[in-house]
């Protein structure tokens, strides 16, 4: 546990690059035996690329990294619940754990129908180990912080 609150900790460090950016704050690394292989944030304004989303980006790196498509024995830290493009993505790398801090029940790919409330049926790969609240406070009041500063408040 001790490990994976490290790691979230380096998301959220990711997730405030893209704040910073004024884009919606989520951040992702991908980690393979303790090390970082990959980094991402949100950053869709910038590219102007609705798929430029964080999780999207650190998967890339990891890739790249690692010359393979396929991360079976790595784990992504992400800040906020994959989106269903995500989950997609998630689901061909066969990756082996994803590790998330907020529940998005809006544009989230567990938390709504048709996975909502299922403990054995989610949208990524069989052998995929999902964890989900890591932080959430954290992560929640990033989001609420980058909402309430687009709103004015």
């Amino acid at each position: 546990m001790q490990e994976d609150t490290h790691f979230m900790k380096q998301a959220l460090k990711e997730a405030e690059k893209a704040f910073e950016e004024e884009e919606i704050p989520i951040g992702a690394v991908v980690v393979l035996d303790g090390k970082i292989i990959g980094r991402g944030y949100n950053q869709v304004e910038r590219l102007n690329d609705p798929t430029a989303h964080a999780e999207m980006i650190a998967l890339t790196s990891a890739f790249n990294y690692l010359g393979s498509k396929y991360l079976p024995e790595a784990t992504i830290y992400v800040t906020v619940e994959p989106c269903p493009m995500c989950a997609g993505a998630l689901y061909w790398s066969k990756i082996g754990r994803i590790v998330f801090g907020a529940f998005d029940e809006k544009n989230g790919s567990i938390s709504r129908p048709p996975y909502a409330g299922q403990d054995r049926f989610t949208p990524f790969h069989p052998k995929t180990l999902v964890m989900g609240g890591l932080m959430q406070e954290a992560c929640t009041e990033l989001m609420v912080m980058f909402f309430r500063s687009r709103r004015g408040e």
